[in-house]
């Protein structure tokens, strides 16, 4: 095979792999990303408006919000793996489980303590950028605070078979899994996986939300 036939080959072989992609994501199930979060996020901030004295006063009250009305739809499986990188790979099954189920409950505790002061009124959805046949969507959303500083909450989404999920939330350009993943990473190294996932399953039991650096 000549050189330039193996390139003509492998422009073609490109090309249709980024069709597949761009028909997959065209094709996703339920609702669209700007949708999806603004309905998503609209409606967990209504359910704290409904009681927002009780849940500046109850954190539990607040993550299990989170967890029952945003979680169904963020992809922790496929942020826990950004998150691990490298150390993934070396994982065995359990390990990956269980930083999976302390990354899930460490992003309620955080999450939900970033929420205390937003409210339903003081959300704006931005208009989208971006394409979504990328498979690929980027949502960015403002929030006031009760001292009227705007804040920008934006969400990273991947198509998957199941419709759209979230897999990041970046809160005053702070985003999430890069905060953790930059922990974790270096955390790992010096004191490995295990200790690591002790850790967090501890900070999780405690209910204190680390504050993001």
């Amino acid at each position: 095979m000549t050189r330039r036939l193996a390139f003509i080959i492998a422009t073609i072989a490109a090309l249709a792999a980024l069709v597949g992609v761009a028909r997959a994501a065209e094709s996703v199930p339920g609702p669209s990303p700007q949708e999806l979060i603004e309905t998503t996020a609209r409606r967990l901030l209504e359910a704290l408006d409904a009681d927002r004295e009780l849940a500046r006063k109850d954190p539990a009250r607040v993550r299990n919000l989170v967890d029952e009305i945003l979680l169904p739809h963020f992809d922790t499986d496929y942020s826990a793996r950004l998150v691990l990188g490298k150390h993934w790979r070396t994982a065995t099954p359990e390990q990956r489980q269980r930083f999976i189920d302390a990354f899930y409950q460490s992003l309620l505790r955080n999450y939900g303590a970033a929420l205390a002061e937003f409210t339903a009124d003081r959300m704006t959805v931005l208009p989208f950028r971006g394409d979504v046949s990328s498979g690929q969507a980027s949502v960015r959303t403002e929030v006031k605070r009760s001292n009227g500083q705007r804040v920008p909450v934006n969400y990273t989404l991947r198509a998957t078979p199941g419709g759209w999920k979230a897999w990041d939330v970046t809160i005053e350009g702070i985003s999430y899994v890069r905060n953790f993943r930059n922990d974790v990473g270096a955390e790992v190294d010096q004191t490995g996986l295990p200790a690591v996932i002790e850790r967090l399953e501890k900070e999780n039991r405690g209910g204190a939300a680390k504050t993001a650096r």
